[in-house]
């Protein structure tokens, strides 16, 4: 689990910036929200004004005529009547605003996601990644929708308020200034107390969403071993620390929002109430003059009050932010393509060149890998659990870079090979296939628009899926669960198989693609995978020995080498691993440890 990271100013500065460079396509849009904004803040202002004049020039001297008084009383409902139409609109147009540029930030994130490299996600664990689409950027929406509005609401009406008191008292107005450094002290507090605080609290809900994940993922396994207890303890753990990290932030927003702002308030009014006091034993107090400065002052904490308790969600905003651009700035990308190449592949010959890898750079686990697979020829790659053998195929499926060696296809470099052109002629099959919610045909199709109904069937029939998909109660547009989990194993490998035919790629991968299938299908999976390698070049990863008796070439892997290749006779001739493997599987040889001998 990642520790809570604590930014410094120039760093929460930083993403603030870049959050709002996300408002740029919106300018004029923010231009009109922010205009509608000053003429609800200009409403704000003018009303006091008005009850000022009413009181000072009409109610103290008595002269009540009603025509000035109906003007007088018009004008001010006619403001707050358009202040509260006007505040319609300015808050849709900001919650409009805030919605866009978020979507965009999902878009950004989730498209970033797709571009990793398989070696981020090995290190990562899912539930956080989620976390930062979905929970961090609904922090960051809330800071578009109140904080950004709220704050610049507030602005304006502090900047108006502040004129308006210089309009009524200069020497008042002065007096109240020195609430200003006051608050900017209490604010400034607060952001740095409660910035490590929040980002704490969104690292344990990101670990929570991880725990999560991890425990739906794998219940089968949970409940089978009994685990449930310990999960929950492990989660009630992480879900404590959640809490404790959620009652400091309350503690710092009990003690630093409106208690410590209503305390400058009455300090304020003191003042306010000290100088007409003293100022009435002198000359008289205009009562219109000293109900606009109550009101005023009122005003003024109002807008203080909020933008302090926005500072929550602008803090929750700031450190959601930098979890966001931290996966937005990730370099774990996944191999990249020379992209001004336009090679295609035309044959599908395949050849390993002195291949050495290392997953985290320290132990090799693939050690000088050379072969060659010519068009329409079968090579097998077989050996013990961690001989190497999947990391070969994730080398030539582009999911991880190498750097020493190489690989060719058809005599080029695999690097000048554009994405689109690998992934269009290179099929691959795994042993645990991959369904999406949707139907069985958009499974098969997978939303190639190109491949017709007829193509669709014509490739289920292929692998023999047809006649296990005409017998659903939708055939085709059956409704495919999560993963495909209402299917059995083998048929969610065979619709994966037809997956593969539809698009009709020159290189097939299988990856023990016949593991999880019955004797009976396999023997009509194995007629089909005879037609499909006619004319293409396979790399096959097996573990029973009769799957692959035919290949063109078996290689025998160990600890990351090849120590053994040939056909099948010629290793069973040789008398290496490969014959002992053999007669493990046929039960000639009782212990597993006399085939690593």
């Amino acid at each position: 689990m990642e520790k809570p990271v604590l930014l410094t100013e120039k760093e929460q500065r930083g993403v603030l910036y870049r959050l709002l460079s996300y408002t740029k396509p919106y300018k004029k849009s923010l231009t009109w929200a922010f205009s509608l904004l000053l003429l609800t803040t200009l409403g704000d202002i003018v009303g006091p004004l008005l009850v000022k004049n009413f009181i000072d020039d009409y109610l103290t001297p008595g002269k009540l005529a009603f025509q000035p008084l109906l003007i007088l009383g018009s004008l001010y409902m006619g403001i707050q009547i358009a202040k509260s139409v006007i505040m319609f609109f300015q808050l849709v147009k900001f919650q409009e605003i805030a919605l866009k540029i978020i979507q965009q930030l999902r878009i950004d994130v989730f498209s970033k996601v797709q571009s990793l490299g398989l070696k981020y996600f090995d290190t990562t664990p899912a539930g956080s990644i989620v976390s930062r689409v979905t929970n961090d950027t609904e922090a960051i929406k809330d800071m578009f929708v109140t904080v950004l509005a709220t704050f610049i609401q507030s602005g304006f009406l502090l900047t108006g308020i502040f004129i308006a008191m210089f309009i009524l008292n200069v020497k008042l107005a002065f007096l109240c200034l020195f609430i200003i450094p006051i608050l900017l002290f209490v604010m400034n507090l607060y952001r740095k107390l409660s910035s490590r605080f929040y980002s704490d609290m969104r690292e344990r809900l990101s670990q929570l969403n991880a725990k999560l994940s991890e425990s739906l993922q794998g219940m089968a396994i949970i409940q089978v071993f009994r685990q449930e207890k310990r999960l929950r303890k492990e989660f009630g753990e992480i879900n404590e620390q959640h809490f404790k990290a959620g009652m400091r932030n309350i503690k710092i927003d009990s003690l630093l929002l409106r208690p410590a702002i209503d305390l400058i308030y009455i300090f304020g009014l003191i003042i306010v109430i000290s100088y007409f006091g003293i100022a009435s034993f002198q000359h008289t107090v205009q009562i219109g003059v000293l109900y606009a400065f109550f009101s005023y002052l009122d005003r003024f904490f109002e807008p203080v009050n909020q933008m302090m308790m926005r500072l929550s969600l602008y803090q929750q905003a700031i450190v959601a932010g930098s979890r966001v651009f931290k996966l937005l700035d990730e370099r774990e990308l996944a191999p990249s393509q020379n992209a001004e190449k336009t090679k295609s592949i035309e044959k599908g010959k395949i050849e390993f060149k002195n291949l050495s890898f290392s997953y985290d750079g320290k132990r090799d686990v693939l050690k000088h890998i050379s072969y060659t697979a010519n068009p329409g020829e079968t090579v097998a790659l077989v050996g013990h659990t961690g001989s190497g053998k999947s990391s070969i195929i994730n080398l030539l499926m582009r999911f991880y870079e190498f750097e020493r060696g190489e690989i060719l296809i058809d005599g080029e470099s695999i690097r000048n090979f554009t994405k689109n052109e690998l992934r269009d002629k290179m099929g691959l099959v795994l042993q645990d296939p991959f369904l999406f919610y949707g139907t069985v045909k958009d499974n098969i199709r997978l939303h190639n628009t190109e491949l017709t109904d007829e193509e669709v069937e014509e490739a289920a029939t292929f692998v023999q899926a047809h006649s296990f998909i005409e017998k659903l109660e939708d055939r085709y547009h059956h409704r495919v669960v999560e993963r495909g989990a209402a299917f059995s194993s083998g048929q969610r490998q065979l619709i994966a198989f037809a997956r593969t035919i539809a698009a009709n790629p020159k290189i097939l991968v299988l990856d023990e693609a016949t593991a999880n299938i019955d004797t009976e299908t396999e023997e009509a999976i194995q007629t089909a995978l005879a037609k499909m390698r006619k004319g293409r070049t396979t790399i096959a990863i097996a573990h029973r020995l009769s799957t692959i008796q035919d290949a063109d070439l078996i290689l025998v892997l160990h600890h990351g080498e090849i120590i053994e290749r040939g056909t099948h006779q010629d290793l069973l001739a040789l008398g290496g691993l490969y014959h002992k493997m053999f007669l493990l599987q046929n039960g000639a040889v009782e212990r597993l440890e006399d085939v690593a001998q």
